[in-house]
């Protein structure tokens, strides 16, 4: 008889406790609190090594700013509950020190759970099945549908957790229900099924002034939008850091004794904010490690900043990917094709919730 993974629920509506907490920026393993949201004056900063291709990275420890191998760092994980390894969505150096850490971590802790960002709730259940062997890769890159990089970034992880029989969890929410959380705002959450309100957080718009600002910090460099629709944009990135965070406290329920490695996009984890804060209201008592990236502008002279010892206890310095449009005109066209199936998308009550 075949072997099955220890696979995940699509997770129901969960009491919450603490959630008091979250209106303070938590502090991760006895961390002194920092200005999170003021640049340092200071701009010194630490050279390194070159990196020498685009696979080639730095480890760094934050608080000795000592660099780390990957088997070196991996023994200081070892205590850890949860391990949150931020990264840059497609940049391969990243996705390297992630395939990296989640063996050698597996290694010296054998049982894990893998958490990721990349796949939804509402994906669970294909994605238990192509665990179990019941489904084929290109069904579940067509029918979940995977992220447009999966093969690249995420292909190893994945097959790694299927070889060694370590459960995933599809942690984030819906991606159309975010969509219609960032057009319509919380009424949204009234027009959905039982089923479908499974899908996002209980609780999915817990913040703190700290995230807050970064985010709307973020928004004045990225888009124009009015204050109604910054407003709703960062509601629906809450309800991403939200779900994310109770899908891990879930999985740590269910699986106690197993360390959890969640996987994210690194503005959701850096500074010790949105799905960190997130988690840590749940439970003040785990023991949560932050890895950031780090993008340097010269991979011949590799540095980092005061300000980057901020992002978590340990940062990791990548090479940026080539740039991917310069003729501007170019890049409208390219991103009005990209949103426009999802703007064709409505949010009416009886429209069917799936990606």
């Amino acid at each position: 008889m075949l072997k099955k993974h220890r696979t995940f629920k699509i997770i129901g509506l969960l009491p919450l406790f603490l959630l008091s907490a979250c209106q303070n920026t938590p502090t991760v393993e006895n961390k002194a609190p920092v200005n999170l949201i003021e640049k340092t004056s200071s701009s010194a900063t630490t050279e390194l090594p070159a990196l020498k291709h685009a696979y080639d990275f730095h480890i760094i420890d934050t608080q000795h700013q000592q660099p780390l191998s990957v088997h070196q760092l991996t023994k200081q994980l070892t205590d850890y509950d949860v391990v949150f390894i931020g990264e840059f969505h497609g940049n391969h150096a990243s996705h390297l020190v992630q395939m990296r850490l989640v063996s050698e971590l597996h290694q010296l802790r054998p049982e894990q759970t893998l958490s990721l960002e990349m796949f939804n709730r509402d994906q669970q259940t294909i994605l238990n099945r192509y665990l179990d062997g019941e489904i084929g890769e290109i069904y579940l890159t067509r029918k979940a549908p995977a992220w447009h990089n999966y093969v690249a970034s995420y292909r190893p992880l994945v097959e790694y957790a299927k070889q060694h029989f370590i459960p995933v969890v599809a942690a984030n929410a819906s991606a159309d229900i975010v969509r219609c959380i960032g057009r319509e705002g919380k009424p949204y959450l009234d027009k959905l099924s039982e089923q479908e309100r499974a899908y996002v957080a209980q609780s999915p718009f817990i913040d703190n002034e700290a995230y807050r600002t970064r985010y709307m910090e973020f928004l004045e460099k990225a888009r124009k939008l009015s204050d109604e629709d910054k407003e709703k944009s960062y509601l629906a990135q809450l309800s991403r850091d939200n779900t994310m965070a109770e899908s891990i406290y879930q999985a740590r329920l269910e699986t106690p004794g197993a360390q959890i490695i969640h996987l994210n996009g690194s503005f959701h984890s850096d500074f010790y904010l949105g799905t960190v804060a997130s988690l840590k209201a749940r439970d003040q008592s785990l023991k949560i490690a932050v890895i950031s990236p780090v993008m340097v502008e010269d991979a011949n002279q590799s540095s980092y900043s005061d300000e980057d010892l901020s992002l978590g206890q340990y940062i990791y310095l990548v090479q940026p990917e080539p740039e991917q449009y310069v003729d501007r005109s170019y890049r409208q066209k390219n991103h009005h094709f990209m949103f426009q199936k999802a703007r064709e998308k409505s949010c009416r009550p009886d429209e069917e919730v799936k990606n």
